[in-house]
């Protein structure tokens, strides 16, 4: 009797949990697995997305196109670029800047929301807004290498080849570094004073606090950023979109954005279906590999924290 009550208890048990995640779980197959489920059988077709179901069966050929396609192998190479440079350049600069406004000043409150607040801007605002700014003719920034003697300096901006990127970095770092800024800030406070005060005590510096305490302590944070930051990279299309919608001359191009050409502006939707399905591949196999490589001491101990309060 006892057994069948507690067969009957984990059944009952097993019931609940299935309705509340029942509509979670609806949501994510809708949303998420049956596109993931589409774009790989459309991927496979030669079709315009118009005319009912596909029917034009090409195999592998809009995969070997993609390599072939010049374009394509430069939105991996932008893409890759664009990746070192989040890693060497605006995260270091997210982080010092929140070691910086982690100390006791003056307005440090509104220094804060002062950094955080271009993250709150939606990207189309942040793309328009740096349109004017770029802009060759009237824009802010030609204005002040003018009026401050640097007309040497003075570019076409989003226009040029060979300064679209970095102005495009310019940008994104801008727009996104002050989110980093803020994981990195809350990563600190979360560390016990005391850990500095007993480094300090035993005769450490400033610099020596942060490298052998500060640092490794943040070390979760700093990976947890480093994945975003990374993903953001590789899926990086309406700041493009709105900035430079790829030019000039696919100098800007990244892989959404060559996507997006070809589904919706020249109508290959078999050939567009197929560049998401390396995009999508590409992310699930960084993130699989991060989580195994990286992310495993972070996962495990968070396992073993919830066993124990268990």
């Amino acid at each position: 009797m006892a057994a069948w009550s507690a067969r009957r208890r984990r059944f009952g048990g097993l019931v609940t949990i299935t309705l509340f995640l029942l509509p979670a779980l609806v949501l994510f197959g809708l949303l998420v697995l049956a596109p993931i489920a589409v774009a790989m059988y459309t991927s496979v077709f030669k079709w315009n997305g118009l005319g009912g179901l596909p029917s034009d069966f090409v195999g592998l050929d809009n995969f070997t196109r993609m390599f072939d396609d010049e374009v394509f192998v430069g939105d991996l190479w932008r893409g890759l670029v664009l990746i070192v440079l989040s890693i060497t350049v605006q995260l270091p600069l997210a982080l010092a800047i929140a070691m910086l406004l982690n100390q006791k000043m003056r307005g440090r409150a509104f220094y804060r929301l002062l950094f955080f607040a271009p993250y709150v801007l939606s990207e189309v605002i942040t793309g328009v807004l740096f349109t004017m700014i770029l802009s060759p003719e009237a824009g802010l920034a030609n204005q002040i290498l003018g009026a401050t003697g640097l007309d040497v300096l003075q570019s076409s901006w989003l226009a040029e080849p060979s300064t679209v990127m970095m102005s495009l970095f310019l940008v994104m770092t801008w727009k996104y570094f002050g989110f980093h800024m803020i994981l990195y800030l809350a990563g600190r406070q979360s560390i016990p004073k005391e850990l500095g005060e007993a480094a300090a005590i035993d005769g450490a510096g400033s610099w020596t606090q942060f490298r052998y305490v500060t640092l490794p302590l943040l070390g979760p944070t700093i990976r947890i950023s480093v994945f975003l930051s990374v993903i953001g990279a590789i899926q990086l299309f309406d700041l493009v979109w709105v900035l430079t919608s790829g030019g000039p001359i696919h100098s800007s191009e990244t892989m959404a954005v060559t996507m997006f050409q070809f589904g919706f502006k020249r109508s290959q939707v078999g050939y567009a279906s197929a560049i998401s399905v390396v995009m999508f591949l590409i992310s699930l196999v960084f993130a699989l590999a991060y989580q195994r490589f990286v992310l495993r001491r972070d996962t495990e101990g968070a396992i073993t924290t919830m066993r124990d309060q268990r």
